[in-house]
Parts: structure tokens; sequence; C-alpha cells
């Protein structure tokens, strides 16, 4: 009965378990330059803090970079630090201004929290640390100590202070345990001394400070403490103003003073580094210089300018990202010296020729927030995270003019510009304001913002200038808009502010002074609006410029009219139980506002009615963001401090999507996208701003312009869209505009129109792009590329052309490093002298040999031609070996002048730089790389066919790679575009798909044409599926009948229809089937025939559809029987079976048949799964079977050892391909293995499409999201269960998937509204097996 209860929700009801809000992008904070131990690594993984929240970056081993796997943001003050557990890479620790510490488990996203302001409230963490003698302990720290330590599990958990580190003289700065010697810790002053304690050893309290220090009251905190890992004893601190030091702990004495260039220059943090004994680094606190030392030497080895800007902390990674070898093919070295043997090569050496830099990674924050993971090796970033807010934002608007710009307002007191495009920052304010809590661009294109400040009045700010512009008070008043310009409310804060949209004069704040004030923009006040309380927001309305609503702390409403002289409010709309935060006019229906509360309730009010029409109940705290969407009258977004972004239908109060991704308070600021108005952004105290796509709410819409229905169905009033229940209509100005445009056009009306829609429903992140490559393979004119074309994926034709111009505007950038260079050892002059005695005798090979020796390559490479031209290229092959082991970027010029294409395309490869390999190879197709010419033959300049198609090869498989690269990172349509630059069409669409983008693949393969129609039909035919419900059935219908040769797809969605008899006829009617009763009949004489096929078709076609079960599930089991039956003989005819309607299939006297029927598509679903390559999820069909045969009586011919012998064949044969880099090896399968596994392979289907295999990834999967709490049922959380269902726990834990990892990306849940599986395996899984892993017989439907 509770499978029939399932089944009886309404399509709506089971529809919202999927989020239909998409997150598509994220912009990350930055490094919080307030706390010492801000950030930490560990193995793969480092962190680092903003002020409320904490961003994990994990390795990406397939492609050797970090990528951003989670955001942790319990803590509701500044967090003051964080210490990665030496023992267990996967918990680390954090503590904050709130008192709660905390542990992590990375892994599981899990958090132990301890509250320890009720035992100890005297002062707020400075520092915490592991203790390294133990794995379970975490020690922390106040200003004044004392140290208490947290035994957090075994028989002395709790808490305890440390007996000698108390009652300290000097605030503590930081602190840290020794790594070998147990019990030993040390504490850094701010009076710039230092206190040890060791067990069995007299204390040390505040000692060893700097010797200029001594006998005086001056301060020098200790900045950087570091215990030397090599030592029991040693120990490295640096002071503010004293420099560095390498101290003994057990006599008390400095044993190296080392020396700065300047005196100017002191330091913030240091580091060791764990690959290179004696090495350290530091980083400068005013400029951001990253500076190598060695113990033995007093003068840093070298130096590097990173940022303007100075570091605020430094973390070597102890497991640097590993790089690829690479074969060398230089022959082997002789262990004889001849005038022609090859030297052994010392290693590239800096310009100090006596040390080499360590190969290590150091994760540098500075005082700006940016972040990086910086390669000391090879002096370039790996990573770099730059101008990141260090604070909560709490606003962001898009450029009215220029929607790829979005504008942030922080706490930290800076209003910052984004190209959303790149998530970059490419404008940031002087700062200094205090906490900006508002922002306000100007209208049309001035290139201004207004922002409001809680200390600072207000100010107008010129983006373009990018300086520090002067301000001005209420008595030294200008006009000009490019100054800051202070509009004043007093001492109180401004927490809004809004610039006119219909008049660019005027400006509106509100403040905690009660006041709503308009001025102008040169200071003059137009208005002074008195309020009985605070007033916290304001907003102008779109559609008289002379009326504004204000929000109140007194719980009203007020509209204002600006063209009177009262200053009384025209309205006052009461009903809200608590302040009013915000109020936002609709964009779309005259007279018509929403204000939000402290109530947790949104109202709608309309203006002209005097009254609420309605209240929209759901948020659980107080109500900040609001947003109504400017095409669809009726949808309006919310944001509240209960973490969640809600989307409404104001038309009868409906919660469409409830967002759980943000994992903090959700702020004021919610923004539509001006060009993409189902594009929106929103920040949070979680300290990050998102984008969003709303277009699965409105996906109905797409449909109707793909299948050409008529404008009345697209585009309307508002009028007819707020009719309760009515489907989506547009009725804003990007399509009004749209509509227009086509209206003028008098060919290609449909290209156009499949074109600019699809791109006005899609979010940012490479539509555009998409769209030109389209534009470029159907043989636009060149001349028609927009301006930014070179900036994105360009058509492999056009790569050489605009990179080459590119380069040509390089060349006017100077470049300029710093560093110094010491004298060489006596052995190199000894060698030198004997490489000029071989020049001088004419024996060159040996010079060069020689020199090579020396690590002089530059000389033996400019004189080896004089031996041959053989050998000169030969030469330059082992230098570029050797810098391809290190490396080196230096190897570039090396392979490109011997024309080692290949070579150079694999070293890129191999490093993840995918975009400069496809550069490469496309140079080499074009003729514009080739060898030295080492005979006489005169050959051509460009290459030879052999040649051509070499690179070619070249070119399409480093395209592949990149668009993998895009896939795997969560963006599906950028990885089309690799494709599409190559012309490969075929892939392109199959990126789409498995990307879940099916209206946008449709779009595209429409428009592409005779290239895409076997891919643009079977999206339809997926497309058809998902909107197979009961509102949208025809739209299912139509999108099947632009597939040719439908008859069986038609036949499947009369199948599955649910209505009465009559509304089938009439859907049969409309496919040109015959009627139920005409069916019946033509199954019986199919079944006398014995055409199978035919009769379950029009027995699912009849009044009793339940009878085309026992003869289709006959038919399977009679073919698996045989030896040699194939997928292909058996698919068809579970397919069809499969859309059974499911209140045929659920009923009582169908229960052997479902049973059986459910089995078998689980069976053939995992074969299938194992040719898509969709690892995930093959064992868990192979155990789904399993544990349906174990529970249920059937008679099938499957044998539950024969399955599991299937299963570990497969993993024994696809374990290589399957592991992770960084796994152990994996044992090789055995004979019999290799023999289930060749059988396995026998039985499967061709794929009819070429690049679907692989798993699916929809947009937004890589963004770390507090939706990912839910733990897949494929990884071991138990499904709740009862009656007819299935315990899964124990069988997906034996799959051997992880039992406590969360679902990465969106979440779709199952039937029971509980149970969960991320919406990337719900996919999979439902393109192979379109029953529930429940195994209720409800089909899965997440596209």
């Amino acid at each position: 009965m509770e499978t029939l209860s399932w089944f009886r929700r309404s399509d709506d009801a089971m529809k919202v378990k999927m989020s239909q809000v998409k997150q598509v992008g994220l912009l990350a904070a930055g490094c919080q330059p307030w706390n010492k131990d801000v950030c930490a690594a560990s193995g793969d993984r480092f962190a680092y803090c903003a002020t409320l929240a904490i961003y994990v970056y994990q390795l990406d081993h397939r492609y050797n970079e970090f990528k951003l796997r989670a955001i942790m943001s319990e803590h509701k003050k500044t967090i003051t630090a964080i210490s990665w557990c030496p023992h267990n890479p996967e918990v680390f620790a954090s503590a904050s201004a709130d008192n709660l510490l905390i542990i992590w488990n990375v892994a599981e996203q899990k958090a132990w929290v301890y509250d320890y302001a009720v035992m100890f409230p005297t002062g707020i963490p400075a520092s915490i640390s592991w203790c390294w003698n133990t794995c379970d302990s975490v020690a922390f720290v106040s200003h004044r100590g004392p140290l208490y330590i947290w035994a957090i599990s075994g028989p002395d958990s709790g808490v305890t202070v440390h007996k000698e580190a108390h009652s300290f003289l000097s605030d503590i700065c930081l602190f840290r345990w020794h790594p070998l010697k147990k019990g030993k810790v040390v504490f850094g002053h701010t009076d710039g001394s230092l206190s040890v304690f060791q067990p069995g050893s007299k204390n040390q309290k505040h000692v060893l400070r700097p010797e200029s220090l001594e006998g005086t009251d001056e301060e020098d905190p200790i900045t950087a403490l570091e215990w030397d890992p090599l030592s029991t004893d040693y120990l490295l601190v640096a002071n503010m103003h004293n420099g560095i030091r390498l101290l003994d702990s057990e006599s008390l004495t400095c044993v190296t003073t080392f020396s700065l260039p300047s005196a100017a220059a002191s330091v913030q943090c240091l580091a060791w580094v764990p690959t290179a004994p004696g090495m350290f680094i530091t980083g400068d606190s005013q400029v951001g210089v990253l500076r190598i030392w060695n113990v033995s030497r007093v003068t840093p080895l070298d130096n590097f300018k990173l940022k303007k800007t100075g570091f605020h902390a430094l973390h070597v990674l102890n497991s640097p990202p590993a790089k690829k070898a690479f074969s060398s093919i230089s022959p082997s070295k002789n262990h004889y010296t001849s005038s022609t043997s090859e030297a052994v090569p010392p290693p590239t050496l800096s310009q100090n020729q006596a040390f080499s830099l360590p190969p290590g990674h150091a994760v540098c924050c500075f005082m700006d927030g940016g972040v990086g993971l910086y390669d000391m090796g090879a002096k370039k970033w790996d990573f770099l995270r730059d101008l990141g807010h260090v604070e909560t934002i709490f606003d962001c608007k898009f450029k009215p003019d220029d929607p790829n710009l979005l504008a942030t307002a922080s706490f930290d007191g800076t209003i910052k510009v984004w190209d959303i495009n790149t998530l970059t920052a490419v404008y940031t304010s002087p700062g200094n304001e205090g906490v900006v809590y508002s922002l306000s661009w100007a209208p049309g294109d001035l290139n201004c913002i207004a922002g409001a400040t809680s200390r600072n009045g207000a100010f107008i700010w010129d983006v373009k200038k990018g300086k520090m512009i002067t301000r001005f008070n209420e008595a030294s008043k200008s006009s000009c808009i490019c100054k800051f310009l202070l509009i004043s409310h007093g001492k109180n804060g401004i927490f809004c502010i809004a610039w006119s949209h219909k008049d660019s004069k005027r400006i509106a704040t509100c403040s905690g002074d009660g006041f709503c004030i308009i001025r102008t923009i040169d200071g003059k006040i137009l208005h002074k609006y008195k309020h009985p309380a605070a007033v916290f927001g304001c907003d102008w309305s779109q559609n008289n410029k002379d009326m504004i609503a204000t929000g109140c702390e007194d719980k009203n409403v007020r509209v204002y009219y600006l063209a009177t002289s009262s200053d009384q409010p025209l309205k006052v709309f009461t009903g809200h139980t608590a302040k009013v935060f915000h109020v936002r006019w609709s964009p779309l229906r005259e007279g018509i506002l929403c204000s939000g509360s402290d109530d947790g309730t949104v109202r709608i009010w309309d203006y002209t009615q005097d009254a609420c029409i309605n209240v929209l109940s759901g948020h659980t705290a107080p109500v900040r963001g609001l947003m109504w969407n400017s095409e669809v009258p009726y949808l309006l977004t919310s944001g509240s401090w209960d973490y969640t972004i809600r989307v409404w239908d104001t038309r009868d109060g409906t919660c469409l999507d409830t967002v759980y991704d943000h994992g903090a308070d959700v702020y004021a600021g919610l923004t539509c996208h001006p060009s993409r108005p189902f594009t929106m952004a929103s920040c949070s105290r979680d300290s990050t701003v998102r984008l969003w796509s709303l277009t699965p709410l409105i996906a109905p819409l797409l449909v109707n312009i793909l299948t050409d229905h008529s404008w009345d169905d697209i585009i309307g009033n508002t009028d007819r869209a707020m009719v309760p229940g009515a489907p989506p209509l547009l009725c804003g100005k990007v399509s009004r505009d749209i509509k227009q445009e086509l209206d003028k056009l008098s060919s290609d009306v449909r290209t156009k129109k499949l074109r600019w829609f699809s791109e006005c429903f899609s979010p940012p992140g490479g539509s555009h792009n998409l769209w030109d490559l389209v534009a470029v393979i159907n043989g636009q004119d060149d001349s028609l590329l927009p301006q930014n074309y070179g900036q994105g994926i360009m058509h492999m034709k056009h790569l050489v052309r605009f990179k080459t111009s590119e380069a040509q505007e390089l060349t006017i950038v100077k470049m300029s490093k710093f560093g110094g260079g010491i004298g060489a050892p006596s052995k190199e002059e000894r060698l030198k002298a004997a490489a000029e005695i071989h020049l001088r005798l004419g024996q060159i090979q040996r010079y060069c040999e020689l020199m090579v020796e020396l690590g002089e390559w530059e000389k033996a490479l400019s004189v080896a031609p004089g031996v041959s031209m053989k050998y000169w290229k030969k030469l330059m092959q082992r230098r570029a070996d050797q810098l391809m082991q290190e490396g080196n970027d230096d190897v570039i010029p090396y392979c490109i002048a011997t024309g080692d294409v290949k070579k150079l395309v694999n070293f890129f490869t191999s490093r993840g730089q995918l975009k400069e390999a496809l550069l490469v190879a496309q140079g080499a197709c074009e003729g514009n790389i080739h060898g030295p010419q080492i005979s006489s033959i005169n050959h051509s300049a460009g290459p030879d066919n052999d040649n051509i198609e070499t690179y070619t090869g070249l070119l399409h498989r480093v395209c592949k790679e990149l668009a993998e690269w895009y896939f795997q990172d969560g963006c599906s349509v950028l990885a089309a575009c690799c494709h599409l630059a190559v012309d490969n069409t075929e892939l392109a669409m199959a990126s789409l798909i498995r990307g879940n983008e099916l209206e946008l693949a449709v779009c595209v393969g429409t428009v592409l044409g005779e290239s895409a129609s076997q891919a643009t039909h079977y999206v339809l035919e997926l497309l058809a599926r998902k909107y197979m419900t009961t509102a949208t059935w025809d739209l299912a219908l139509r999108l099947l009948q632009m597939i040719p040769d439908n008859e069986i797809l038609l036949a499947k969605l009369c199948a599955f229809y649910p209505g009465s008899s009559a509304e089938i006829n009439d859907l049969h009617e409309k496919c040109g089937l015959p009627s139920l009763e005409e069916c019946k009949e033509l199954a019986e004489t199919m079944q006398d025939e014995g055409e199978t096929l035919q009769a379950v078709k029009n027995y699912l076609l009849s009044p009793e559809p339940e009878k085309a079960l026992p003869i289709g599930i006959t038919f399977v089991k009679e073919q698996l029987s045989c030896p040699d039956w194939t997928v292909d003989t058996v698919y068809p005819i579970l397919d069809l079976l499969s859309y059974i309607r499911t209140d045929r299939l659920i009923l009582t006297k169908c229960s052997e048949d479902r049973n059986e029927l459910l089995i078998l598509c689980g069976y053939i679903g995992a074969l299938l799964a194992i040719g898509r390559q969709y690892s995930s999820i093959v064992p868990a069909l192979y155990e789904y079977t399993s544990q349906l045969l174990k529970r249920r009586e059937v008679d099938v011919p499957l044998q539950i050892e024969q399955l599991s012998v299937e299963l570990e064949a497969w993993r024994a044969c696809t374990n290589s391909l399957n592991r992770g880099v960084e796994e152990t090896p994996y044992t090789p399968p055995t004979e019999a293995q290799k023999a289930e596994y060749s059988q396995l392979l026998s039985r499967l289907r061709e794929e009819p499409l070429r690049g679907l295999q692989g798993p699916d990834y929809v947009t937004g999967s890589s963004l770390p999201s507090h939706s990912d709490v839910q733990i897949s049922c494929f990884t071991g959380l138990r499904i709740q269960a009862s009656g007819t269902y299935i315990h899964f726990s124990s069988f997906f834990r034996s799959s051997g998937m992880n039992s406590h990892r969360p679902c990465l990306g969106p979440v779709f849940f199952l039937e029971d509204g509980k149970s969960s599986i991320s919406l990337n395996d719900a996919l999979m899984w439902a393109k192979v097996n379109p029953f529930s892993p429940l195994g209720t017989g409800i089909r899965l439907n997440p596209f």
C-alpha cells in the first residue's frame, strides 16, 4: 500500500524532490588578514580561513591541480585559527571568537563542536594546535593563557589545563608543539620573547628576546615560529622588526641571525621546506616578496616578488603535486670518458649557482586576501585566487549595461567588481570604508557605483579610475561624479542606497536615524522622509520615477510620492509582526511590491488596492533578500537567515523550490542578470557569491520555442501570465527585444530564434562561445564574429591568427625580476680551463660535453653545429629531456627548434596545460613548426603529409583532453566548445548530453543539421521522458514528433499515459495509433503469429496492458537461457515493458511479473552501464539485482553466485582504469576473470552514438554545496525500508564504494522523500535502468 501511496502523489510534489534551481558558479572569498594561524595543509589538501568560513582545496590527481572541494561555515564569529591533524589527513580543527572549537572531518564534511565558553570564559583563542604526542588531543590558548588541552575521545576525554603554561606577562601570538619531542611546546609573545616548556626540564618563560630589546619596554611581536624538523632543540623565529633568528631552545642561545636585504624589510611568516633539508622560506610583510633561505647562509638564496601587497601566511605542502615522468630518448651514459662521451649534466640552477631551488609548493596568503599555490622550483603560480573579499558579502548587483560585471559590497570595507565569465576580480574600491552594507550601479553607462557604509556615510565611486579618490564633506560639496561624495546621516550607518532607475541624478539612502533622504548626485537634498524608527530598505518604482517604497523597523512598509512637496507617505502598509528589512517593486506589474521581514514572511502588496494580496510563509528566520524575475511576473526569489533561498509562485503562494547550498545566512544581495533573466546571483555570510540558473522552473517555455509554437504560447502580457495555473509566459524587455529583432529578419529566422532564446535561458559559462563556434562551422563570415571571440575557445582555423595578434600586443610589456648570484666553486674553474684547451685544440664535441657538465648549455649549443647539425639536434634533445624531467618551462624553445612537437605536446598535457598543448598542435598543423634540415636535400617549408596527419591527430587528442578537463570541472558547455573547435559535432553533442544540457543540445543540434541529427534525436527522446508528467504530456508528444521514424517512441508515450480511456484514445489519435480496442485485437493477432515485439507493444496500448508482461518476460528469459544471447536481443522488449503504466504494474496480480521485470531490467542495466563506463553505478546495479533475487519469489535464469562472479571480473579488469592516480597498485585479474569479462563484453551492444561513454557530470557538480550533507544511498546510507522495500546499506557498502563520502553536486531524492543519490548517478541509472533503486516499480525521471 505504501508503494501505491507514493505513486498517487502528484507529479509536482515528486518533482520538487529534485532541486529546480541549479548552482552554476561560485566566487570564493580570500584569506583573512586578522589572525595568524589561518592557513594549514596536509597531504594533498590545503585550507585557509576567510573571516567566517574555511575553504578546503584538494589536489585533483588526474589533472595535477588543486580544486575547491568544501566550504566550512559553522562559525558565527571570526575564525581565529585552524590546525591540521598531523596523524589524520582527513581531520582538522578550528577555533573562533564565538567560543567554539570545531573538529572537522573533511571527507565526510562532518563537525564535532565544543563550546569552551562555559568552562573557560577568559578570552578568545589566539592559536590552536594538535598535540603531536597524541592523535586525539587539541590544545588552544587565549592571549594570556593558560594553555587548555582537549582530549576528544578516550577514558580521559575532556578539557584540562597545562600545569605550567599559564600566568604569562605578555600576550601570546602563537605557539607550536615539537613534532619529535613529546610534550615540548614553545610560545611566542608580543614583547618579542619566547616561553619554552618541556617535561622533565626547567621551564623557561619570556626568554630569548632580540638583543636590541633587552632592558627596554618596547614590543616586537613574534610573527612566525617553527621548530626545525631535523632537530630536537633548534627553533626558527621571526620578529616583526628584528628579523629572523635560528635559536637553540636548550642552551637558550642564538645560533644564527639572518640578514634581510634592507632595514625596511620585515618578515610576516615563514615555513620549512620538507623536501629540502635546511631550507626555509619567508614572506615579507609590506611587499609580497618570497625569499628562499638555507640555514648555512645568512642571506637569502633567491627572492621573488609575487605581489604588491605583503604576505600574511605561508605553508609548504608536504606532498606537492607529482609531475609525470618522461622517458628520455638519450642513450645510456658510458662509464668512461672520451672526447665523444656524453656528459652527465647537473640540475638546472637558479641565478645563485650554488643552490638548486627546492621542488616545493608554497600556499601563500596575502594581506589583500589573495591566496595562491606557488611552485618554487618552476617559479610560477600553480593556482592564484586574487583580490577575494575576506569578510561577509552583504550585497551584489549586476551592471545594467554590461551584465558580465558583478559588483559586491562587503564587511571588509570594499566594493569589488567581478567578471562572471572568468570569476575574477577586475576592479576594487580603495577600501577603509568600515562596513559596506549596500551598493547600487548608476543607470546606463555611467560606470559609477554608489555605496552605503556603517560609519562613512555614502559615496559614489567611478569604477574605471581604479585609484584612491578624494572624499568631500558636507561643507565642501562637489558636483564631480568622479569623486567620492559624502551623503551624511550623522553618525548613523546607512543600510541601503538606491540609484533611481529612471533619473540618474537622484539617489536615495536610508539609515538608522529614521530618515530616507533623496538627493541629487551633487549633494542637494530633495526630500527627507522621517520614519518613527530605523529604515533598513528602500526601492524605486520601475514604472513610476517619482515613487519610492521603504521598509522600517516599526514593521510597516511606506510608499512616498516625490512629485509632491509633502513629507508624508502616500500609503502605509501594515501586517508584518516584526521589522521590515527590504522592499522590492515588481518590474512587470505596476503597483505591486513585496516586503521581507524578521517575522520570516514575505508579503505581496497591491498599491492600487491598498491591500496585502498574499503572504508567503516558509522561511524560519528573518528574510533579507528579495528579487522579482524580470521576465515571468509571478516568480519571486527570497533569501533568509535560515540559510535558504526560496523561489515562489506569487499567484497562489506556492514555494516552487528551496535551495540549501549556502551554508550560512543569505543577505540582501539577490540580483538578476540583465540579459539572462533566469540567471541570478546571491551572497551570504558564508563569504561566497553564488550564481544560479532558474531555467528548469520555466523549461516548458524553451520546449515551446524548440517545437515552433505560436508566439502566444511564448510571449504574453502580465494578465495572462498571472492566471493561476497558467503555463509560464515571457513578459519582459529581453524577450520583447528578441521578438522585435526576429521580426526584422527575412532569412535564417529559426537559427537566430534558437540561438537568442537559448542564450537568454542559459547561464554564463560558455553558451555564447558555443553558438559562435556553431556559426563558424555553418560557414558564417569571420567579419561577423564578436569582438570578444578571441577570449574564448576559438575554432582551430582562427587559433594561430588570434594568438599571433595577442603575442604582438604582448611585446610592449616589459618584464623584470631581481635576485643575485655567487661565485663558482674551484672544480668549475678547472673544468672551464679544460674546456678552453679542448676548444683551442679543435675538439669541439668534447668542449660541448664539458660545458654540459658545467650546466652551461647555451655555450655548448652555440658551437655544436661546428661538429654537425645532427649532433646539435641531439644535444638540443638532451637538453629538452633534462628540462622536461625538471618540469622547467625553458624546454619549450628547444622542442620548437628541433621540431619535436609530440614531445612538447606530451609535456604540456602531463602538466595539465592543455590550452598550451592545443596551441602547439595547431601551429604544427599549419606548418609553423618544423625541425632543422639535416640533409642537403631542399625540403619545402611546410610539413609533409605524414607529419600533417600526425599533427592533426595530436590536435584532436589535445582538444579531447581539454574537453574532458572542462567536463570534469562541471563545464559541459565549454567541453562541447572544445570539440566544435575541431569540427567534431558528435563529441560536442555527447558532452552536452552527458552534462544534461538537453534543451541547449537540441537547439544546437537543430542548427547544426545533418551532422548532429542522430544525437539530436536521442536528446529529443530524453527530453520527452523528462516531460512525461501530468502537466506536460503534450510537450513530450511534440518533442517526439520532431523525430523521424518515431512510431515505437510514440507507442511508449501512449503506453505510459495514465489518463482515462477517452483521454488515452484521444492521445492515440494524435499519435496516429489505433484505439485501445483495436490495439487489443492487433495484440492477439501478433501473439498468434509469434511476433513478440509487436504483441507486447499492442498489449501495452490496449485496455489490459498487464497482459504484455508475461509475454515479454517469457521471451527475455528464453533468450537469457541461450549461451550466445546479447543485450540487443532482449533490450528492446525490456525497454518497451518498462513503459507499462505504473498503476497497472503495481497491481497485486502482477507482483511476480513485476519482480521479474525489475530484476531483468536491473541486470541488463548493469551490462549497459559497463558498456557506457558508468563505473559509479555498476556495483549498485549488480547488488540491486542480487538483493531482488534474494528477497522475492521469482523464476529467472540468473544466479546470485554468477552475478557476483561477473561483478568481481568487471572490478578486476577495469581497476586500472577506475582507480585514482594516488591509489596503490592494483592486483591484475586472473585468467578466469579475463575470460568472464570478455564474455560480458561480447554480450554488449555497440553504442549508436560516439562519445556517450563515461560518467554524466552536470553543471555545478564540482561546486561545494551544503546540500552535500545528503549521503548517497549508493555509498552506504541505509534507505528507509518496510514491506516490499529493500535495505540497501549492507550491499552498497560491499560494492566497494566509500560508505561515508558525500554526494558531489546536486542531490536527487527518491520517491520516499528520504533516500537520495547524486543527480549524476540518477541520470546514469535512468539511462540504463528506468526503475527506481528502491525496487518499487516507480520510473525514475531525473532529466
